[in-house]
């Protein structure tokens, strides 16, 4: 199967996107191709904009304020368990978070905060898997593969009364 990516700019920073062949997103990142290091085993990725193209319309209009749900299809690789997590984690609405410890519960798995922050990190989808609006127990932000500015910058942008994070 091939792959194809593009990168291109946003007001947040750029972005970059993996599709599979049947248009199905394998990966996103900020930052250019490198940062598609989860790319699924390391396949080569041929640039080819116009196979991201509805990727990347959903996220420029999320960015620019006109989108709040993603409707591309998503195919990321990981174990069973992390699946679960991601797609509870496309579960949390817009402009609200929830903690480890919240979706480890959810999932039956009360002590397993760990675990949960283990997958949110592998997440291989960023922004359409919102692993940004995942945060610590005691409120503080967690952590998030492209920093905490960034991190505090997409949880301000979908609820500039939520910034109040330690």
């Amino acid at each position: 199967m091939k792959y194809y990516f593009d990168t291109f700019e946003t007001s947040f920073g750029n972005y970059s996107i993996a599709v599979n062949e049947t248009g199905a997103v394998v990966a996103a990142a900020f930052g250019g191709k490198a940062t598609l290091a989860r790319h699924p085993h390391g396949r080569e990725l041929h640039r080819d904009p116009q196979r991201v193209g509805p990727a990347r319309r959903e996220i420029v209009e999320y960015l620019n304020g006109k989108r709040r749900t993603f409707g591309v299809k998503l195919a990321p690789e990981g174990t069973a368990f992390q699946k679960r997590i991601w797609f509870a984690l496309r579960g949390i609405p817009f402009g609200q978070t929830r903690s480890y410890g919240q979706l480890a519960a959810q999932e039956g798995k009360p002590g397993a905060a760990r675990a949960v922050g283990q997958a949110v990190a592998t997440n291989p989808i960023c922004l359409l898997i919102p692993c940004h609006r995942v945060i610590a127990a005691n409120g503080a932000l967690g952590g998030f593969a492209f920093g905490q500015k960034l991190k505090r910058r997409l949880l301000a942008h979908e609820n500039p009364a939520s910034v109040n994070y330690k």
